[in-house]
């Protein structure tokens, strides 16, 4: 099937391995469940792969040239209801056993993927899931180039230390988007840190679990500020940010 897109669409279109994470997940499904809420839809192609899947599929997308695209797309599937419209403002009629919410970035800093689902979550049922289930956040200290916070694509840095699991949410659970961690970590080599990388494994289901592709949460790179390490020196530092507020909610400092 081709799919009509937005350019911004097309690029997600590329990246099939992103496509086929979340294709395997819902193929779990049997075509005989109720209803399923696609928040964020986009061009429509995980609509697509429910509607073989629900009885009925509600998609909702805000921006409206992606949702001329999705109605384009999936005219051709009576069960599927395409919405233009900002899901936090969208008055739920029925209660879902499915919600898929791909507003995904790294760490959930960018997108609002937390706000949706705090508001959605109310509209799923009592034993409904979610796709994705939810994440896990790592973070390294590194020396990178670019002195400015940035996606690494493309971009140099050095690794100064082993890659540490900071947090891991389940989108089951009501999630509060003001996030404040503090960790240590211990320095594998001598160098001049000053950075973070933060990386985001989706957690698809409990069997799936998807790394950082072109698509889908390119790791993240946040300035400290500049200091020598030498190998085995521990680094207390602290990060904040609000999810769905962007990347200039981020804040990092030495404790």
């Amino acid at each position: 099937m081709k799919f009509k897109t937005t350019p911004y669409h097309h690029d997600l279109l590329k990246d099939t391995d992103r496509l086929a994470v979340f294709y395997e997940a819902i193929e779990q499904y049997d075509s005989s469940t109720d209803l399923a809420y696609d928040l964020g839809c986009g061009s429509g192609i995980l609509s697509y792969f429910l509607s073989s899947k629900f009885k009925e599929v509600i998609s909702i997308e805000a921006d409206f040239k992606a949702f001329k695209c999705a109605k384009e797309n999936l005219s051709d599937f009576e069960n599927v209801h395409v919405i233009n419209g900002d899901v936090l403002e969208h008055d739920f009629t029925k209660k879902a056993d499915l919600i898929v919410c791909e507003m995904l970035d790294t760490a959930l800093i960018d997108e609002e993927e937390i706000p949706v689902l705090n508001y959605a979550r109310e509209f799923l049922n009592e034993d409904g899931r979610i796709i994705p289930q939810g994440i896990i956040n790592t973070v390294e200290l590194v020396n990178m180039q670019r002195h400015h916070i940035h996606w690494d694509e493309g971009a140099k840095y050095d690794a100064l230390s082993d890659e540490e699991v900071y947090s891991q949410f389940d989108f089951l659970d009501d999630i509060n988007p003001d996030f404040t961690a503090d960790f240590k970590l211990r320095a594998n080599k001598d160098g001049l840190l000053n950075g973070l990388k933060i990386t985001t494994y989706t957690k698809l289901d409990d069997d799936i679990i998807a790394g950082p592709l072109p698509m889908l949460n390119p790791p993240l790179l946040v300035p400290l500020e500049e200091r020598q390490v030498m190998v085995n020196d521990f680094i207390h530092v602290q990060i904040k940010y609000s999810m769905g507020k962007g990347i200039e909610s981020v804040k990092t400092q030495y404790l």
